[in-house]
C-alpha cells in the first residue's frame, strides 16, 4: 500500500471482515483470471444502508465463491482512489451522485453536471467517466435512494395530496424544513417552484430528513420535509411521500460499481445482478428500519433478506 494512503486508511478506516475476509495488508497480486480475483474487498461509506449493501454484496459474492471482505470508508474523497487502485474491489453507490462526483473529480467542480433524472443518459456518461480510471459500473437496479419530500398524512388527506404537482395546484403557501442549501439547489426550493409551482414561502434549516426537521413538520411548524425515498422513519412522525411525478430528481438508482482489474469478471457481475431484479426501493427502507428502529445487525437483516428471495 502507498503510504500516504496507509496511513490514511489507519487514521480513517475500519475493517470488518466476514468470517475469513482479507484486510488491505494482506492483500497480493490477482491470481487466476483477469477481473476475477479469489479475494474481494467491498467498502462501505459507513452509514446504515450502504453497510446493508456491502453486505448482501460480500454474501452474494461468497455464494459465487470468493472471500469477502468490507472496509468501512466514510469519505469518498479516500475510498474512491482505493477503488482505483485495487485496495477495495466493489462498492455500493447511487448512479447520478458518483457520475457528478466524477465528472466533478475530472472536469472541475464547475463542471455542468451530468447526473439527471434519465437513467439511461446518467449511466452513459458515469460509464464514460469511470472507464478511463479502470473502474467498471455494473447495472443499475431497481431501487432508487433519491431526494423526496414529506407531508404529514392528515395534510396529504385534508388537501387530497398525492403527488408534487396535486401540492403545486392547491396554491398552498408552504414553509419547507431542508438543509440551507435548498434556498439554492436546483432539485429544492427553486426546483419546487419552477417544475411543481408551489408556493414555497420559506426554507427552515433543519437538515435533510433530520429528526428536528420531521418533527417540525408533524407539529405543524412547517408543512414539508427535505428527506429520501428510503427514509425508514416517516412512519413513525405520520409522514407520507409525495410522488415526484415530473421526475425532478435526479436518477440515484444503487448502482454496483466494481475495479476492473480484479473484479470485472462476467462471474462477479452475475453474483451482483442477482440483486438487481429483486432490491427494491420499498425492500430498502424496510431494510434500514430494521437496522435503525429495530436495532438489528445489518449482516444479520442482510442474510435473512437474501435467504427470503432465494439468492443464498
Amino acid at each position: 500500500m502507498k503510504p500516504r494512503l496507509y496511513a490514511a486508511v489507519l487514521a480513517l478506516l475500519t475493517l470488518t471482515a466476514c468470517a475469513t475476509g482479507p484486510s488491505l495488508e494482506d492483500r497480493g497480486e490477482v491470481t487466476g483470471e483477469p477481473g476475477d480475483s479469489h479475494d474481494l474487498t467491498i467498502g462501505s461509506a459507513g452509514f446504515t444502508e450502504s453497510d446493508l449493501l456491502a453486505q448482501m454484496y460480500a454474501l452474494l459474492l461468497q455464494k459465487a465463491g470468493h472471500r469477502t471482505g468490507i472496509l468501512s470508508v466514510s469519505n469518498r474523497e479516500l475510498y474512491e482512489p482505493a477503488l482505483e487502485s485495487g485496495q477495495i474491489d466493489v462498492v455500493p453507490e447511487y448512479a447520478a451522485t458518483f457520475a457528478d462526483w466524477l465528472n466533478a473529480k475530472t472536469n472541475g467542480a464547475d463542471a455542468p453536471p451530468v447526473g439527471s433524472p434519465d437513467l439511461n443518459a446518467t449511466m452513459r456518461a458515469l460509464r464514460e467517466l469511470a472507464a478511463p480510471r479502470g473502474l467498471t459500473v455494473l447495472d443499475a437496479g431497481r431501487a432508487v435512494d433519491q431526494n423526496a419530500f414529506a407531508v404529514t398524512e392528515a395534510y396529504a388527506r385534508r388537501h387530497r395530496l398525492r403527488t408534487l404537482t396535486d401540492l403545486g395546484r392547491s396554491g398552498l403557501p408552504v414553509r419547507l424544513a431542508a438543509g440551507d442549501e435548498c434556498v439554492q439547489r436546483p432539485y429544492c426550493a427553486p426546483g419546487l417552484r419552477k417544475t411543481y409551482g408551489i408556493d414555497i414561502t420559506a426554507v427552515d434549516p433543519k437538515g435533510v430528513g433530520t429528526t428536528p426537521a420531521k418533527q417540525a413538520v408533524q407539529n405543524g411548524q412547517d408543512q414539508m420535509v427535505l428527506t429520501t425515498t428510503t427514509d425508514a422513519t416517516l412512519d413513525a412522525f405520520g409522514l407520507v411521500l409525495l410522488e415526484d411525478d415530473k421526475h425532478l430528481q435526479n436518477a440515484d438508482h444503487i448502482v454496483p460499481v466494481v475495479n476492473g482489474r480484479q473484479a470485472g469478471s462476467a462471474r462477479v457481475t452475475k453474483a451482483l445482478d442477482k440483486l438487481n431484479t429483486v432490491l427494491t426501493t420499498e425492500d430498502l427502507a424496510s431494510l434500514n428500519q430494521q437496522v435503525d428502529s429495530w436495532r438489528r445487525l445489518p449482516q444479520d437483516v442482510a442474510r435473512a433478506y437474501l435467504e427470503s428471495k432465494g439468492l443464498i
